[in-house]
Protein backbone atom coordinates (compact mmCIF):
# COMPACT_ATOMS: atom_id res chain seq x y z
CA UNK A 1 0.00 0.00 0.00
CA UNK A 2 1.46 3.32 -1.08
CA UNK A 3 2.01 5.99 1.60
CA UNK A 4 1.30 3.44 4.31
CA UNK A 5 2.73 5.52 7.13
CA UNK A 6 0.77 8.62 6.11
CA UNK A 7 -2.45 6.62 5.86
CA UNK A 8 -1.83 4.96 9.23
CA UNK A 9 -1.13 8.34 10.78
CA UNK A 10 -4.36 9.81 9.36
CA UNK A 11 -6.50 6.93 10.59
CA UNK A 12 -4.94 6.93 14.07
CA UNK A 13 -5.59 10.66 14.29
CA UNK A 14 -9.34 10.12 13.92
CA UNK A 15 -9.89 6.59 15.32
CA UNK A 16 -8.42 4.32 17.99
CA UNK A 17 -6.26 2.16 15.68
CA UNK A 18 -6.01 -1.49 16.69
CA UNK A 19 -3.98 -2.93 13.85
CA UNK A 20 -3.51 -3.69 10.18
CA UNK A 21 -4.60 -6.87 8.39
CA UNK A 22 -3.16 -8.19 5.15
CA UNK A 23 -4.19 -11.67 4.00
CA UNK A 24 -1.55 -14.04 2.64
CA UNK A 25 -2.96 -13.98 -0.90
CA UNK A 26 -2.90 -10.21 -1.01
CA UNK A 27 -6.57 -9.99 -1.99
CA UNK A 28 -7.56 -7.70 0.86
CA UNK A 29 -5.86 -5.44 3.33
CA UNK A 30 -7.44 -3.10 5.85
CA UNK A 31 -6.97 -1.25 9.10
CA UNK A 32 -8.93 -2.29 12.19
CA UNK A 33 -10.28 0.43 14.46
CA UNK A 34 -12.06 0.15 17.76
CA UNK A 35 -14.72 2.84 17.48
CA UNK A 36 -16.93 4.61 14.96
CA UNK A 37 -18.04 8.20 14.65
CA UNK A 38 -19.60 9.58 11.45
CA UNK A 39 -18.01 13.01 11.87
CA UNK A 40 -14.59 11.44 12.39
CA UNK A 41 -15.02 9.35 9.26
CA UNK A 42 -16.05 12.39 7.22
CA UNK A 43 -12.92 14.17 8.41
CA UNK A 44 -10.79 11.16 7.51
CA UNK A 45 -12.39 10.92 4.06
CA UNK A 46 -11.66 14.60 3.44
CA UNK A 47 -8.06 14.25 4.61
CA UNK A 48 -7.34 11.14 2.53
CA UNK A 49 -9.20 12.62 -0.43
CA UNK A 50 -6.47 15.26 -0.70
CA UNK A 51 -4.03 12.36 -1.23
CA UNK A 52 -6.18 10.82 -3.96
CA UNK A 53 -7.44 8.06 -1.66
CA UNK A 54 -10.91 6.84 -0.69
CA UNK A 55 -11.66 5.10 2.66
CA UNK A 56 -14.47 2.55 3.10
CA UNK A 57 -15.59 1.56 6.60
CA UNK A 58 -17.51 -1.65 7.44
CA UNK A 59 -18.26 -3.80 10.45
CA UNK A 60 -15.63 -6.39 11.40
CA UNK A 61 -16.91 -8.42 14.34
CA UNK A 62 -16.92 -6.18 17.38
CA UNK A 63 -14.70 -3.67 15.61
CA UNK A 64 -14.60 -1.83 12.30
CA UNK A 65 -12.40 -2.22 9.26
CA UNK A 66 -11.26 0.58 6.99
CA UNK A 67 -10.27 -0.32 3.44
CA UNK A 68 -8.37 2.18 1.35
CA UNK A 69 -8.86 2.61 -2.39
CA UNK A 70 -7.58 5.04 -4.98
CA UNK A 71 -9.77 7.73 -6.45
CA UNK A 72 -10.70 6.86 -9.99
CA UNK A 73 -9.78 9.59 -12.41
CA UNK A 74 -12.81 10.36 -14.56
CA UNK A 75 -12.72 12.31 -17.79
CA UNK A 76 -14.75 15.45 -18.27
CA UNK A 77 -18.40 15.05 -19.19
CA UNK A 78 -19.16 15.65 -22.86
CA UNK A 79 -22.55 17.33 -23.08
CA UNK A 80 -22.53 17.09 -26.86
CA UNK A 81 -22.56 13.30 -26.53
CA UNK A 82 -25.69 13.49 -24.34
CA UNK A 83 -27.38 15.63 -27.00
CA UNK A 84 -26.33 13.39 -29.92
CA UNK A 85 -27.58 10.25 -28.16
CA UNK A 86 -30.85 11.96 -27.22
CA UNK A 87 -31.47 13.02 -30.82
CA UNK A 88 -30.59 9.53 -32.05
CA UNK A 89 -32.95 7.96 -29.52
CA UNK A 90 -35.75 10.30 -30.55
CA UNK A 91 -35.22 9.02 -34.09
CA UNK A 92 -35.12 5.32 -33.19
CA UNK A 93 -38.17 5.51 -30.90
CA UNK A 94 -40.11 7.37 -33.59
CA UNK A 95 -39.07 4.70 -36.10
CA UNK A 96 -40.10 1.90 -33.75
CA UNK A 97 -43.37 3.64 -32.91
CA UNK A 98 -44.26 4.22 -36.57
CA UNK A 99 -43.43 0.76 -37.92
CA UNK A 100 -43.98 -1.58 -34.94
CA UNK A 101 -46.46 0.04 -32.56
CA UNK A 102 -48.60 2.73 -34.22
CA UNK A 103 -49.14 0.89 -37.55
CA UNK A 104 -47.97 3.80 -39.69
CA UNK A 105 -49.73 6.57 -37.74
CA UNK A 106 -47.06 9.25 -37.34
CA UNK A 107 -48.93 11.17 -34.63
CA UNK A 108 -49.43 8.11 -32.46
CA UNK A 109 -45.78 7.19 -33.06
CA UNK A 110 -44.81 10.65 -31.83
CA UNK A 111 -47.04 10.25 -28.75
CA UNK A 112 -45.38 6.92 -27.99
CA UNK A 113 -41.86 8.29 -28.40
CA UNK A 114 -42.51 11.37 -26.25
CA UNK A 115 -44.18 9.36 -23.48
CA UNK A 116 -41.38 6.78 -23.40
CA UNK A 117 -38.57 9.35 -23.36
CA UNK A 118 -40.30 11.35 -20.62
CA UNK A 119 -40.51 8.23 -18.44
CA UNK A 120 -36.87 7.28 -19.06
CA UNK A 121 -35.76 10.88 -18.60
CA UNK A 122 -37.60 11.20 -15.29
CA UNK A 123 -35.95 7.99 -14.05
CA UNK A 124 -32.41 9.15 -14.84
CA UNK A 125 -32.88 12.79 -13.83
CA UNK A 126 -34.10 11.61 -10.43
CA UNK A 127 -30.81 9.72 -10.05
CA UNK A 128 -28.92 12.81 -11.19
CA UNK A 129 -30.59 15.14 -8.65
CA UNK A 130 -30.21 12.58 -5.85
CA UNK A 131 -26.50 12.44 -6.65
CA UNK A 132 -26.24 16.24 -6.56
CA UNK A 133 -28.09 16.33 -3.23
CA UNK A 134 -25.41 14.14 -1.66
CA UNK A 135 -22.44 15.82 -3.35
CA UNK A 136 -21.84 12.93 -5.75
CA UNK A 137 -20.52 13.91 -9.18
CA UNK A 138 -22.72 12.44 -11.92
CA UNK A 139 -23.33 13.07 -15.61
CA UNK A 140 -26.60 14.04 -17.24
CA UNK A 141 -28.54 11.11 -18.76
CA UNK A 142 -27.18 9.21 -21.73
CA UNK A 143 -30.07 7.83 -23.81
CA UNK A 144 -29.29 4.61 -25.66
CA UNK A 145 -30.76 4.24 -29.17
CA UNK A 146 -31.33 0.68 -30.38
CA UNK A 147 -32.92 -1.17 -33.33
CA UNK A 148 -35.51 -2.85 -31.09
CA UNK A 149 -39.29 -3.08 -30.75
CA UNK A 150 -39.16 0.00 -28.48
CA UNK A 151 -36.31 1.78 -30.24
CA UNK A 152 -34.09 2.09 -27.17
CA UNK A 153 -32.18 0.18 -24.52
CA UNK A 154 -33.10 2.83 -21.96
CA UNK A 155 -30.85 5.47 -20.44
CA UNK A 156 -28.20 5.83 -17.76
CA UNK A 157 -26.07 8.30 -15.87
CA UNK A 158 -22.41 7.87 -15.01
CA UNK A 159 -21.45 8.23 -11.35
CA UNK A 160 -18.02 9.85 -11.20
CA UNK A 161 -17.24 10.02 -7.50
CA UNK A 162 -17.62 7.72 -4.47
CA UNK A 163 -20.98 7.58 -2.69
CA UNK A 164 -20.47 9.01 0.82
CA UNK A 165 -22.75 6.85 3.01
CA UNK A 166 -25.55 4.27 3.16
CA UNK A 167 -28.30 6.89 3.10
CA UNK A 168 -26.87 8.42 -0.08
CA UNK A 169 -26.54 4.98 -1.69
CA UNK A 170 -30.16 4.22 -0.79
CA UNK A 171 -31.35 7.53 -2.24
CA UNK A 172 -29.46 6.99 -5.49
CA UNK A 173 -31.01 3.52 -5.71
CA UNK A 174 -34.67 4.27 -5.14
CA UNK A 175 -34.98 7.73 -6.70
CA UNK A 176 -34.93 6.63 -10.35
CA UNK A 177 -37.40 3.74 -10.18
CA UNK A 178 -39.80 5.78 -8.03
CA UNK A 179 -39.74 8.75 -10.42
CA UNK A 180 -40.15 6.52 -13.48
CA UNK A 181 -43.05 4.69 -11.84
CA UNK A 182 -44.80 7.91 -10.81
CA UNK A 183 -44.50 9.39 -14.32
CA UNK A 184 -45.62 6.13 -15.96
CA UNK A 185 -48.89 6.10 -13.98
CA UNK A 186 -50.54 9.09 -15.75
CA UNK A 187 -49.09 7.86 -19.05
CA UNK A 188 -50.93 4.57 -18.53
CA UNK A 189 -54.15 6.33 -17.51
CA UNK A 190 -54.08 8.37 -20.72
CA UNK A 191 -53.17 5.42 -22.93
CA UNK A 192 -55.67 3.01 -21.38
CA UNK A 193 -58.44 5.60 -21.63
CA UNK A 194 -58.08 5.33 -25.41
CA UNK A 195 -57.79 1.52 -25.37
CA UNK A 196 -60.52 -1.12 -25.69
CA UNK A 197 -61.09 -4.69 -24.54
CA UNK A 198 -59.85 -7.33 -26.99
CA UNK A 199 -62.75 -9.51 -28.16
CA UNK A 200 -60.66 -12.21 -29.87
CA UNK A 201 -57.47 -14.02 -28.92
CA UNK A 202 -56.21 -14.15 -32.52
CA UNK A 203 -52.97 -12.22 -31.95
CA UNK A 204 -49.38 -13.01 -32.82
CA UNK A 205 -47.69 -11.57 -29.74
CA UNK A 206 -49.20 -10.79 -26.36
CA UNK A 207 -47.60 -8.38 -23.91
CA UNK A 208 -48.34 -9.68 -20.41
CA UNK A 209 -49.74 -6.95 -18.21
CA UNK A 210 -48.19 -6.32 -14.80
CA UNK A 211 -50.63 -5.94 -11.94
CA UNK A 212 -50.49 -2.13 -12.03
CA UNK A 213 -51.73 -2.05 -15.65
CA UNK A 214 -54.58 -4.43 -14.81
CA UNK A 215 -55.62 -2.22 -11.89
CA UNK A 216 -55.61 0.96 -14.00
CA UNK A 217 -57.44 -0.85 -16.82
CA UNK A 218 -60.13 -1.84 -14.32
CA UNK A 219 -60.59 1.86 -13.50
CA UNK A 220 -60.65 3.41 -16.97
CA UNK A 221 -61.77 0.73 -19.48
CA UNK A 222 -65.49 -0.15 -19.53
CA UNK A 223 -66.31 -3.87 -19.11
CA UNK A 224 -62.69 -4.79 -18.38
CA UNK A 225 -61.87 -7.75 -16.14
CA UNK A 226 -58.49 -9.11 -15.09
CA UNK A 227 -58.91 -11.99 -17.56
CA UNK A 228 -59.22 -9.67 -20.57
CA UNK A 229 -56.54 -8.54 -22.97
CA UNK A 230 -56.77 -5.09 -24.51
CA UNK A 231 -56.24 -3.41 -27.85
CA UNK A 232 -53.70 -0.95 -26.52
CA UNK A 233 -53.20 2.62 -27.68
CA UNK A 234 -49.49 3.21 -28.49
CA UNK A 235 -49.08 5.34 -25.37
CA UNK A 236 -49.81 2.21 -23.32
CA UNK A 237 -46.69 0.59 -24.77
CA UNK A 238 -44.64 3.49 -23.42
CA UNK A 239 -46.19 3.01 -19.98
CA UNK A 240 -45.66 -0.76 -20.21
CA UNK A 241 -42.00 -0.17 -21.09
CA UNK A 242 -41.70 2.21 -18.13
CA UNK A 243 -43.01 -0.47 -15.77
CA UNK A 244 -40.64 -3.01 -17.34
CA UNK A 245 -37.68 -0.68 -16.78
CA UNK A 246 -38.82 -0.14 -13.19
CA UNK A 247 -39.15 -3.88 -12.57
CA UNK A 248 -35.76 -4.81 -14.01
CA UNK A 249 -33.96 -1.95 -12.28
CA UNK A 250 -35.54 -2.82 -8.93
CA UNK A 251 -34.22 -6.38 -9.04
CA UNK A 252 -31.86 -6.42 -6.02
CA UNK A 253 -28.86 -7.53 -8.06
CA UNK A 254 -25.28 -6.23 -8.11
CA UNK A 255 -25.12 -2.60 -9.31
CA UNK A 256 -28.75 -2.24 -10.42
CA UNK A 257 -30.92 0.29 -8.59
CA UNK A 258 -32.42 -2.50 -6.50
CA UNK A 259 -28.89 -3.69 -5.79
CA UNK A 260 -28.01 -0.27 -4.40
CA UNK A 261 -31.07 -0.43 -2.15
CA UNK A 262 -30.25 -3.97 -1.00
CA UNK A 263 -26.57 -3.16 -0.40
CA UNK A 264 -27.44 -0.07 1.65
CA UNK A 265 -29.97 -1.94 3.79
CA UNK A 266 -28.36 -5.34 4.38
CA UNK A 267 -24.59 -5.13 3.91
CA UNK A 268 -22.29 -6.96 1.54
CA UNK A 269 -22.77 -10.62 2.48
CA UNK A 270 -26.57 -10.63 2.58
CA UNK A 271 -26.64 -8.47 -0.56
CA UNK A 272 -24.79 -11.24 -2.44
CA UNK A 273 -27.42 -13.79 -1.39
CA UNK A 274 -30.28 -11.47 -2.33
CA UNK A 275 -28.63 -10.85 -5.72
CA UNK A 276 -28.85 -14.56 -6.49
CA UNK A 277 -32.56 -14.51 -5.61
CA UNK A 278 -33.06 -11.52 -7.94
CA UNK A 279 -31.38 -13.39 -10.81
CA UNK A 280 -33.58 -16.44 -10.15
CA UNK A 281 -36.77 -14.34 -10.19
CA UNK A 282 -35.74 -12.67 -13.45
CA UNK A 283 -35.12 -16.11 -14.96
CA UNK A 284 -38.45 -17.48 -13.74
CA UNK A 285 -40.23 -14.52 -15.36
CA UNK A 286 -38.64 -15.44 -18.69
CA UNK A 287 -36.36 -12.43 -19.11
CA UNK A 288 -33.47 -14.72 -19.99
CA UNK A 289 -31.17 -12.19 -21.66
CA UNK A 290 -31.46 -9.83 -18.70
CA UNK A 291 -30.93 -12.71 -16.27
CA UNK A 292 -27.74 -13.70 -18.11
CA UNK A 293 -26.48 -10.10 -18.06
CA UNK A 294 -27.26 -9.85 -14.35
CA UNK A 295 -25.42 -13.12 -13.70
CA UNK A 296 -22.38 -11.95 -15.67
CA UNK A 297 -22.26 -8.68 -13.75
CA UNK A 298 -22.68 -10.49 -10.44
CA UNK A 299 -20.34 -13.45 -10.91
CA UNK A 300 -17.66 -11.94 -13.16
CA UNK A 301 -17.60 -8.33 -11.97
CA UNK A 302 -16.36 -6.80 -8.76
CA UNK A 303 -18.55 -7.10 -5.68
CA UNK A 304 -20.63 -4.06 -4.79
CA UNK A 305 -18.35 -1.89 -2.60
CA UNK A 306 -21.28 -0.10 -1.00
CA UNK A 307 -20.80 3.44 0.19
CA UNK A 308 -17.71 4.90 1.80
CA UNK A 309 -19.48 4.87 5.17
CA UNK A 310 -21.38 1.58 5.50
CA UNK A 311 -21.95 1.99 9.24
CA UNK A 312 -24.22 5.05 9.45
CA UNK A 313 -27.80 4.08 10.29
CA UNK A 314 -30.56 4.05 7.66
CA UNK A 315 -33.32 6.25 9.08
CA UNK A 316 -36.96 5.26 9.59
CA UNK A 317 -38.32 7.19 6.61
CA UNK A 318 -35.98 5.40 4.24
CA UNK A 319 -37.03 2.04 5.68
CA UNK A 320 -40.64 2.97 4.90
CA UNK A 321 -39.58 3.91 1.37
CA UNK A 322 -37.87 0.52 1.07
CA UNK A 323 -41.19 -1.21 1.79
CA UNK A 324 -42.86 1.05 -0.78
CA UNK A 325 -40.26 0.08 -3.40
CA UNK A 326 -40.91 -3.61 -2.72
CA UNK A 327 -44.65 -3.00 -3.29
CA UNK A 328 -43.86 -1.15 -6.53
CA UNK A 329 -41.70 -4.07 -7.66
CA UNK A 330 -44.59 -6.47 -7.04
CA UNK A 331 -46.98 -4.19 -8.98
CA UNK A 332 -44.53 -4.12 -11.91
CA UNK A 333 -43.68 -7.85 -12.07
CA UNK A 334 -44.42 -9.17 -15.52
CA UNK A 335 -43.39 -12.30 -17.45
CA UNK A 336 -41.63 -11.86 -20.77
CA UNK A 337 -43.85 -11.65 -23.90
CA UNK A 338 -44.59 -14.94 -25.64
CA UNK A 339 -46.02 -15.80 -29.01
CA UNK A 340 -49.57 -17.07 -28.95
CA UNK A 341 -51.56 -19.18 -31.42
Amino acid sequence: MDNFNLIEQSISHHFPLIGFFNDEKGKESYFIVGDYNPQSFQALASELGEQGLVPYINHEGNYYKINIGKKQEKGKSKIHLNIILLLATIGTTLFAGYFYIASGNIWEALEFAVALLVILGAHELAHYFAARKHGVHATLPYFIPAPTFLGTFGALINIKSPIPNRNALFDLGYSGPLAGFVVAIPVLFIGLYYSTVLTTQNVNVALPDPLIIKIISQIVIPNYTFDNDIIAHPIVFAGWAGMLVTMLNLMPVAFLDGGHISRSLFGQNLHKFISVIGIMITTMLGWYVMAVLMALIFFMGKSHPGAMDNIVTINRNRKIIAVLMLIILIFCLSPAPASTI
